[in-house]
């Protein structure tokens, strides 16, 4: 997987301490068809599930391995796991369970967490109305995970949250970014890492990413 830290020539230049976008072709290639507005809801979710496992892979880059002694078929070697306690997947409500299931897919033992916010259409501040977190929040590396990083509100709630209830390790994951949200949450939490597909213009005066994909939830769950 390649990744840099540095916007698409078309995109504004994001302002935070660490943006990784992904510029692997099998990334954008189904990053196009994802914002296809003609796009079923079944391929939307497929092709959401298959980026999760691509955007997964440099997520978890820096997880801390440790030396083993194993038995192969033929001779004693060493070889590397992970090292102690080890991911949370925390997902957004609702739309984050979208890149939740394909994350899971790759790392099945990771234990989940749940933060449910939604958006004030007037205000565009976020309003938590669930949280479930497992108790050793505080000994696992958290991948957020959100399909769209808009305003930035929603996720710097969620990692104010998060860090509230001993999180200290943090990466925040999405699809899409707007330059707007990537700024405003570099600068409510600059040491969490920013993991996305691709750095769109602008948001628009709904809080829409322009161009974007619409609404991920309605587009993975049928729903308008």
């Amino acid at each position: 997987m390649t990744a840099h830290s540095n916007a698409p020539p078309s995109a504004a230049a994001p302002s935070a301490a660490s943006v990784v976008v992904l510029d692997h072709p099998l990334v954008q290639h189904k990053l196009t068809r994802l914002r296809q507005a003609t796009t079923s809801t079944a391929g939307f979710r497929r092709l959401t599930r298959e980026l999760s496992l691509l955007m997964a892979y440099e997520a978890t880059r820096d997880l801390p391995l440790e030396t083993v002694d194993i038995d192969t078929p033929l001779e004693r070697t060493q070889g590397h796991l992970l090292s102690g306690k080890k991911l949370c997947l925390v997902s957004i409500l609702r739309a984050g369970n979208g890149i939740l299931d394909g994350m899971l897919d790759l790392v099945p033992a990771a234990r989940v967490g749940h933060i449910g916010l939604f958006r004030d259409p007037t205000t565009l501040e976020p309003i938590e109305y669930y949280m479930k977190l497992p108790d050793d929040i505080g000994e696992r590396v958290c991948i957020v995970v959100d399909p769209m990083l808009a305003t930035g509100h929603s996720a710097a709630a969620a990692i104010d949250r998060l860090k509230t209830a001993g999180a200290r390790q943090i990466v925040f994951v999405c699809l899409l970014a707007a330059p707007e949200g990537v700024a405003h949450l570099a600068a409510a939490h600059p040491d969490v890492k920013i993991v996305t597909c691709a750095i769109d213009r602008e948001l628009d005066d709904h809080g829409y990413i322009r161009p974007g994909l619409g609404d991920a939830g309605d587009r993975l769950f049928g729903t308008k």
